[in-house]
């Protein structure tokens, strides 16, 4: 098993991924190189960076990629609330994925919170 396999916040980032791709499925064609493409890679740069700063030998650079995923979660949000705006997005479906997010993103700021204070011991 890889360091990161271990790590619940990159399998709820990874289950995240899935359920975005299913979301994005039905926006209009003309968007898939747009607004569809931008929002799936951002979702799949949330498990990719927290897998290859698990993947870093130090501490530090761990922290580094976490940071990079938040980065990546508050892009994914911010695309989102276009989707839904757009009328791309349903309600409920913006609502349960903004949740999900916000709930990576918490354990997102724990996981990194970690690192830091065992970092400074």
């Amino acid at each position: 098993m890889r360091p990161h396999e271990k790590l619940d916040v990159w399998r709820a980032a990874v289950d995240f991924v899935v359920t975005v791709y299913n979301a994005t499925d039905s926006f209009p064609k003309e968007e898939k190189f747009g607004l569809t493409s931008q929002i799936r890679r951002a979702a799949i740069s949330i498990p990719a960076n927290v897998a290859e700063g698990a993947a870093r030998r130090s501490t530090k650079e761990f922290v580094h990629f976490i940071s990079n995923a938040q980065g990546s979660a508050s892009e994914l949000e911010t695309e989102l609330l276009i989707a839904y705006r757009l009328g791309y997005l349903q309600e409920g479906v913006s609502r349960e994925l903004r949740d999900a997010l916000d709930n990576i993103g918490r354990m997102l700021i724990g996981l990194s919170q970690h690192l830091v204070r065992r970092m400074n011991n």
